[in-house]
């Protein structure tokens, strides 16, 4: 992501604050700064881990919190599969998921093919569908090789 998107997502973040009356705090903003700087779907985490020098004395708990309280604005995305720690992602636009099941990588996909899918009819349920994505769950590349020289050994 270059550097005038990620200015533009912190001009938006303060936008949606103003709004919804919610400060835009400097930890909200240095969350968010690396969640877009990461991009690699980091986890709560990693996120701590990348904020922690900027604000010495920001906790997990505020980095948790703050990650959903992101999530629930729409300035970013929670992408959840079972077995794994919650990732965040920058991206907020249509996209799909390749999601490796041996190292937990998240990487992003983008296909019109995806995104034309027909969401069925959920009213029988009661549920309104207001967003989907596509999760393509397998084995990575490098993971893939990784076994294969295991399996030569």
């Amino acid at each position: 992501m270059d550097d005038s998107v990620r200015a533009q997502r912190l001009v938006d973040l303060a936008r949606i604050c103003r709004e919804r009356g919610l400060r835009c705090t400097v930890q909200r903003r240095a969350i968010l700064e690396a969640v877009l700087e990461l991009a690699n779907h980091p986890t709560a985490e990693q996120v701590y881990e990348a904020v922690l020098p900027r604000l010495p004395g920001i906790s997990k708990t505020t980095v948790y919190r703050a990650l959903e309280s992101l999530a629930r604005l729409g300035v970013i995305t929670k992408a959840c599969h079972p077995g794994a720690a919650a990732r965040f992602d920058g991206r907020t636009e249509l996209h799909h998921h390749l999601i490796c099941l041996s190292c937990d990588a998240v990487v992003d996909i983008s296909d019109e093919r995806l995104d034309a899918l027909v969401v069925p009819d959920t009213s029988g349920f009661g549920f309104e569908v207001t967003d989907f994505k596509v999760q393509l769950r397998g084995i990575c590349r490098r993971c893939r090789e990784h076994q294969r020289r295991e399996e030569s050994t």
